[in-house]
């Protein structure tokens, strides 16, 4: 697109024959009222109120009844009117004569509904739009202390995003469990893609890169996609991240109350018995996962357990959360579950003194303790020769971001998230 440019008047002064042209005098200002000039247009801007439909919401812009029949219909196409959220931002605008020209809907974080009157008839055009967005990468950060004492405060006191602490809780999963292994003093660092439009509005893309110094240990982590593969987090040495077994069935921050032992004094019936699992202290509701991928022997009452899922694995591994307020959708026997997917939800059913979630691991028939096991599980599949050095190119470059020594990369406008 051109741009119509203005440049400074040159005045010059020629002689010719003895004289010379100036440049007659302004004349002066003249004194009066200040004029107006009417908006080309009126526009409209409000958040979706609690329960409304798109149809009341035009009714409540006084716009007729049959002319939102057609507004409706129109947009139909491109999408759900059922699908309208309240808190989300919309605006409408209006020509000079007070007729509807365009109406803006977010939708998401990546497009937003527009629908444009073509005509002076009941004539409308729908769209989703794409935002364009900005890519960057960004790096900080953190330590865990006294007043930040967990992945998930430090995070927040460093300025990140909580969902880039998920992220990191999970990549780490086989390695680090955030429930029972993080030490004061601990340190991270990480470098996340996030995607900004109109310089306000962020969102934030995958992690890249991540190391967690844990109680002396470092671990780190590199996303990294192997061709014909999904993408996957690997160590300094190209070796896989993901276990057979994620070392949590939660997906963050839960806290132990109970361990395993042999003869604990059972806070209900008062004697000394086995506890042959872990016990998670979390509200009412919070989801269970999954920690690998599995089929349900049981989802049931259990007597004394509760409700219980019960998920047989590969290499003669079980695992058992007992004590569940309900099942998720799809929990019956013979069923196929993935690793992280939700199973259950935290309850206190069965014998139970409040709600938390027993969580027991069970390897060819005998029960095993859930913090120990884990570390005997083998890695995934690593970096392939072929692929090696693309890889340690990664690897180089995120860690020197991570260190500050390399400016992370920003990149071009984009219509949409990749």
């Amino acid at each position: 697109m051109f741009r119509r440019l203005s440049f400074p008047l040159l005045v010059l002064t020629v002689g010719l024959s003895g004289c010379a042209f100036q440049e007659p005098p302004l004349p002066e200002p003249t004194s009066g009222p200040d004029v107006f000039l009417k908006p080309d247009t009126t526009v409209v801007e409000d958040a979706v109120p609690r329960n409304a439909t798109l149809a009341t919401l035009l009714a409540s812009h006084d716009m007729p009844s049959d002319f939102a029949y057609q507004f409706v219909e129109a947009l139909r196409e491109v999408f759900d009117p059922r699908d309208l959220r309240s808190g989300h931002p919309y605006k409408l605008v209006y020509g000079p004569d007070g007729r509807f020209r365009r109406f803006e809907y977010h939708v998401d974080d990546d497009q937003y509904l527009q629908v444009e009157s073509l005509t002076e008839a009941t004539t409308f055009d729908a769209v989703l739009v794409d935002y364009e967005k900005r890519r960057e990468q960004v790096s900080m950060r953190g330590e865990i202390n006294q007043q930040n004492n967990s992945l998930f405060a430090a995070m927040i006191a460093g300025g990140g995003d909580t969902q880039i602490a998920v992220d990191m809780a999970q990549i780490f999963n086989g390695e680090i469990d955030f429930n029972t292994e993080v030490r004061l003093g601990d340190n991270f660092a990480v470098l996340y893609e996030q995607f900004v439009r109109e310089e306000v509005h962020v969102t934030h893309g995958d992690v890249l890169a991540a190391a967690f110094e844990n109680d002396g240990r470092q671990v780190y982590g590199f996303r990294f996609e192997v061709p014909g593969e999904a993408p996957a987090y690997f160590d300094t040495e190209g070796r896989s991240l993901k276990r057979q077994f994620l070392k949590s069935p939660f997906r963050f921050d839960p806290r132990v109350t109970s361990r395993f032992s042999y003869r604990r004094l059972h806070p209900v019936l008062g004697t000394h018995r086995p506890h042959l699992g872990v016990d998670y202290g979390a509200p009412t509701g919070t989801p269970v996962i999954a920690v690998a991928n599995g089929t349900v022997v049981s989802a049931a009452n259990s007597g004394g357990s509760g409700n219980m899922v019960r998920l047989r694995h590969n290499n003669g591994y079980e695992t058992y959360y007992l004590h569940l307020s309900r099942f998720a959708k799809g929990m019956r026997r013979g069923a196929r579950v993935a690793q992280g997917s939700v199973i259950g939800y935290v309850g206190s059913t069965g014998l139970s003194t409040g709600p938390h979630l027993d969580y027991r691991i069970r390897k060819n028939g005998t029960f095993v303790n859930p913090l120990t096991e884990l570390r005997n599980m083998p890695p995934g599949d690593p970096i392939p020769d072929g692929q090696m050095e693309a890889f340690l190119a990664v690897r180089d470059r995120a860690i020197a971001q991570m260190a500050g020594r390399q400016p992370p990369l920003d990149e071009p406008p984009i219509a949409t998230t990749q």
